[in-house]
């Protein structure tokens, strides 16, 4: 799976604030009518986030963002997905993603992590600092993980599974502790991969644009929930 410049806090203050304001006083002048967003997210995650092998349209963040449009949650979605990203990759440009327009974070790593064998020990400490800087500059977080296979060893899937649900614990966020739970439950209610093979790209790793769907169905609501979070 193929599974951004940070401020301090107080720039979530008041100057935050400031900027945002003439931001959006900048656009309504610029724009007689035009309407922004209550509340903008910023989803940063790797190929599942950025919509690989999808027509622009019917990627993640395109479908999530009709899914929420439907459903009348005044929200906008900015797309920080990276084809390859791992845990230290999204880390690594986490300053870049925390604009000061960024109201909330959903957090979608962990699975380029996996395809590499890498320590779930490293994975949870990139988690860990992605959290605490997200949540120490005031921004609600959706934390979305993956589970590992069970070629891995007991050992392995049991230390990278507990990731999710330790850190959510700890920085009192929102959680979804896999990604692909929505497919995964297509092929065990189906009791063979036929189901899921319908719903995934060729390459067996990524989903395709039904598969997106029935992903955005299930985290629509939880990013509905972050929203609420983030509104003034």
């Amino acid at each position: 799976m193929s599974v951004l410049r940070c401020c301090s806090p107080v720039a979530y203050g008041a100057g935050a604030a400031f900027r945002k304001f003439g931001t959006a006083l900048a656009l309504a002048l610029a724009l007689p009518g035009a309407a922004l967003a209550e509340v903008t997210i910023a989803a940063l995650g790797d190929s599942l986030t950025q919509g690989y092998g999808l027509p622009q349209g019917d990627g993640f963040v395109p479908q999530l963002q009709a899914w929420l449009d439907d459903n009348s949650v005044d929200a906008e979605v900015l797309n920080a997905g990276v084809s390859g990203d791992t845990t230290a990759g999204g880390l690594a440009r986490l300053d870049w993603t925390l604009t000061p327009e960024v109201d909330a974070l959903i957090v979608a790593l962990g699975g380029n992590d996996l395809l590499r064998g890498l320590p779930p020990e490293a994975a949870r400490a990139n988690i860990d600092a992605i959290l605490a800087r997200a949540t120490g500059d005031g921004l609600p977080v959706l934390l979305i993980g993956v589970t590992a296979p069970g070629n891995y060893g007991p050992d392995y899937k049991a230390a990278f599974d507990a990731i999710w649900p330790d850190m959510a614990a700890k920085y009192d966020v929102l959680m979804e502790p896999s990604f692909l739970a929505p497919i995964e439950a297509a092929r065990d209610g189906s009791g063979s991969d036929a189901a899921m093979r319908t719903l995934m790209q060729p390459d067996g790793i990524h989903p395709n644009a039904d598969g997106v769907a029935l992903l955005v169905e299930a985290l629509g609501p939880k990013v509905a929930a972050l929203a609420e979070r983030a509104a003034p």
